[in-house]
């Protein structure tokens, strides 16, 4: 007690540090209200955490899911600007639901010197925090895909009766049964489109003109050469409906005829013709030290008197000033090897155990039932009210304020019930098999696929230090060594940042210097 007494006192010791609150809602049965509660326990958070609140950045009714959000797009965009120094958002699953987006945009706002906070969820710094945030990312993204199934359910259902599921497209309408119909008016700017570019027509004097004579797109945006290209391959036009696997050629009134669209698609293809060049991705970067100076290792490329490319991870002195005669090491054979000994990592026995274990500690010490317990209150007082109005028709006191009352309180129910599924997700009591099971999909995933590769670095992986194996003394003990430092502890406390010297203490002189990592040592041989 203590200690945590003297660390409060440190803080308002310093002078307060700015900060911006985000919030979000989406349209899934929430209220404008909930707003207003995550905008209380942020600004509660920033009071007790020495922070002054410069902003607030909302966006009402947008999913978590994508990150086609208005108001967090222009908070990331701020954070480059230095007005700031944190941003805190209720919990983890208002910031983003997909493990993507969270580990782009925090990687970001970390680039600009931004921290992220969550009022409502503690989550540690240092290599257990990497884990549990990485558990609750996880279980954030399984309740969205989740709660949306049903909507897919409906849809799909829909589009078996071949309905028009909101879609606008130009040229259609909806009908009265509910499907595509054709908009004459529309229509008829469909099939100039068609044929203008099957007569020669550049895809730029096409929209320039429909602009100009005032016509929009679907959306009433201006047209421009995206929105004529995705009209040109838009297969509903020849009457195609389709939606996941549900296929019909004829499902759709169509406007323009299958030879036109036919010959449209060959001069599309042929105009738009170029290289597929895929991006290439360095996924050790700021994560791969040189062994011989400490220096950051990074992304580095060249090509061949044969045309041939390469790729490479060089040293940062070696790079920018000739300081450090550090090798390179060859791409695609250094992230193998580390992805490799990572997984046989995970495969070794009591590794998940341990992690699992340490895991589940931290978050039962820290779970908050409140919201939770109130709802399945509410629940249960909801169930006895739906029980007496039933109890009351079956006497037969059939009036409209019964019916009234029944139709309001299975709203309520249902409303109830999401957001007992949704608290129960945000703040999930798991056992350990559970969390075994997170683990667990590591050791199954096709390493081969990039993301997979991705999240394991991320959640495992604080460093890596590699060495050259033609130093010029044979004996040295650090020759052709590659060292893995682990995001793990034991009862030492959080990892700060590991810096050589600290490495090859622990690892070389067997001396922790105070640093609560464990080092994974292989032997790789440098090609």
């Amino acid at each position: 007690m203590k200690g945590k007494q003297s660390q409060n006192k440190d803080k308002t010791t310093q002078p307060p540090r700015k900060a911006v609150i985000y919030a979000r809602y989406s349209s899934a049965g929430q209220r404008e209200e909930s707003i207003e509660g995550q905008l209380r326990d942020c600004y509660q958070f920033a009071k007790q955490n020495n922070l002054n609140v410069i902003g607030e950045y909302i966006d009402r009714a947008l999913s978590g899911r994508s990150d086609k959000r208005p108001d967090f797009l222009r908070m990331i965009k701020d954070s480059e600007r230095g007005h700031f120094e944190v941003v805190i958002t209720w919990k983890l699953d208002r910031f983003t639901r997909s493990r993507y987006d969270s580990a782009m945009y925090k990687a970001r706002l970390k680039k600009n010197g931004v921290q992220l906070l969550f009022a409502k969820e503690e989550i540690p710094e240092g290599p257990m925090g990497i884990v549990i945030e990485s558990f609750m990312e996880g279980f954030a993204e399984y309740y969205s895909a989740n709660l949306s199934e049903n909507v897919k359910r409906g849809f799909y259902d829909s589009a078996l009766d071949l309905k028009t599921l909101g879609q606008t497209v130009i040229g259609y309408k909806k009908g009265a049964d509910g499907r595509f119909a054709i908009d004459e008016g529309q229509a008829a700017v469909v099939r100039r489109i068609f044929e203008e570019y099957a007569a020669g027509e550049r895809a730029k004097d096409i929209y320039a003109r429909l602009n100009a004579e005032g016509h929009r797109t679907s959306r009433g945006g201006l047209f421009n050469k995206n929105s004529i290209r995705r009209i040109l391959q838009n297969e509903k036009y020849i009457g195609v409906y389709e939606y996941e696997d549900i296929r019909d050629e004829n499902g759709i009134p169509p406007i323009v005829d299958r030879v036109l669209f036919a010959r449209v698609q060959d001069m599309v293809e042929k105009n738009h013709a170029s290289p597929n060049q895929k991006v290439q991705t360095f996924l050790l970067t700021g994560k791969i030290k040189c062994g011989h100076c400490g220096e950051d290792m990074t992304g580095d490329g060249g090509t061949s008197r044969t045309g041939k490319t390469y790729s490479y991870y060089t040293c940062n002195k070696r790079k920018y000033n000739k300081t450090c005669d550090k090798e390179r090491a060859p791409k695609e054979w250094i992230e193998n090897l580390v992805i490799e000994k990572l997984v046989d990592l995970l495969n070794e026995d009591g590794f998940i155990e341990r992690i699992a274990d340490e895991a589940l500690e931290y978050m039962e010490e820290r779970r908050d039932t409140t919201i939770l317990d109130a709802l399945e209150a509410r629940k249960k007082d909801n169930e006895k009210a739906i029980k007496n109005v039933m109890d009351a028709i079956e006497q037969g006191i059939i009036t409209p304020t019964t019916k009234s009352r029944l139709v309001e309180l299975e709203s309520d129910k249902v409303k109830i019930e999401k957001g007992i599924a949704k608290e129960k997700i945000n703040n999930p009591h798991l056992d350990r098999d559970q969390l075994r099971f997170f683990l667990e999909r590591y050791r199954d995933a096709d390493m081969g696929e990039e993301k997979h590769r991705e999240r394991l670095l991320r959640t495992f992986l604080n460093s890596v230090f590699i060495y050259d194996t033609d130093d010029d003394d044979p004996d040295d003990p650090k020759k052709g060594k590659l060292v893995l430092c682990m995001n793990y502890t034991d009862e030492h406390g959080k990892l700060s940042k590991i810096t050589l010297s600290i490495m090859e203490k622990a690892v070389f002189d067997g001396v922790s210097g105070g640093s609560s990592f464990e080092p994974f040592v292989v032997f790789g041989a440098l090609r």
